[in-house]
């Protein structure tokens, strides 16, 4: 009896667990997976916002106009957009990935429990903030009266000289790692302070006692235990710079030139909402979306393949 009164409590609470989990999981696929089938459909046709026309099925062709080689000249092609946005991945990714880590373990081994709070606190203050509102801020940094240029010009005793922090190609690429470095580090210092904490501390004393130097400690035993940590940072860093979208529509917004900062998600408004082709913008999103995909398996497998390394 009690047996079967225990198998009975059981399904009335997996009745239940289902009850509250299918509200979840439709709301979670009409907002998440119906965009992506629509986007991945409306990619093979012609299709204009806002026109009463029928759409019409072209097929592959939104795909081969991404790609045509005689387009590639063009600075504001779909090539160009691919540019700008591995060099945006690259140029912030790498720094956010390492420096975040170091300033981790720099936290994590101070001895005030004060001063850890309140480094904690100021390098994840701008986290909360809005995309729009810091690049506003930093807007503000690189004007040509701005902060920016007197630190610049401090440091290279350059006094007076404009670094066209907004105007220059190269320095408004620049400017938005900037604004985008500075947002996200701190999130991604809290997520390896915390990693750094599910290492017992008793492992970095049996190495001490066997006489392992810091940086023998930090490269056989801190990195290979934050593996996890690595692993969902660098995942999380690199899709939070693949969909960056809100530094750069500011920045052109306030009269820097498109080019330069002419990411995939920054094309995609533009030729889907200002210029109304939804089909072209629905194959760039497509593509954006296999790039992610491909990127993200590549670091599981790249991972997976160096979990059986002999520390």
């Amino acid at each position: 009896m009690g047996t079967k009164r225990y198998k009975g409590i059981e399904k009335k609470q997996a009745r239940w667990g289902i009850a509250f989990v299918v509200p979840a999981l439709i709301f979670f696929s009409v907002f998440n997976f119906y965009p992506i089938l629509n986007a991945f459909y409306t990619s093979f046709y012609d299709r204009r916002a806002l026109s009463k026309l029928k759409p019409k099925f072209i097929g592959l062709a939104n795909y081969v106009r991404l790609f045509d080689p005689a387009r590639a000249d063009n600075p504001l092609s779909f090539y160009n957009s691919l540019k700008a946005t591995l060099t945006f991945t690259v140029g912030t990714f790498i720094p956010l990935l390492i420096i975040s880590l170091l300033l981790a373990i720099l936290i994590s081994n101070l001895s005030s429990n004060r001063a850890k709070r309140f480094l904690q606190i100021s390098y994840y203050t701008p986290a909360i903030l809005s995309s729009v509102v810091a690049a506003t801020i930093w807007m503000l940094i690189f004007d040509p009266r701005g902060l920016g240029n007197q630190w610049m010009n401090l440091i290279l005793n350059t006094p007076g000289v404009d670094h066209k922090w907004k105007t220059d190609p190269m320095m408004l690429q620049i400017s938005t790692m900037l604004v985008y470095f500075w947002k996200y580090i701190g999130y991604f210092v809290i997520l390896f302070i915390i990693g750094l904490a599910t290492i017992p501390s008793t492992i970095y004393e049996a190495a001490t006692i066997d006489g392992a130097n810091k940086n023998q400690t930090f490269w056989r035993i801190t990195l290979p235990l934050l593996r996890p940590t690595v692993v969902l940072v660098s995942i999380m860093a690199m899709l939070q710079c693949l969909k960056t979208f809100s530094t750069q529509y500011m920045f052109y917004t306030n009269g820097s030139t498109r080019a330069p900062i002419n990411v995939i998600t920054f094309n995609i408004y533009i030729t889907g909402i200002q210029d109304q082709y939804l089909g072209r913008a629905s194959a760039m999103s497509v593509v954006l979306f296999v790039l992610m995909l491909v990127l993200t398996l590549f670091q599981f497998r790249t991972t997976k393949s160096g979990e059986n390394i002999d520390y």
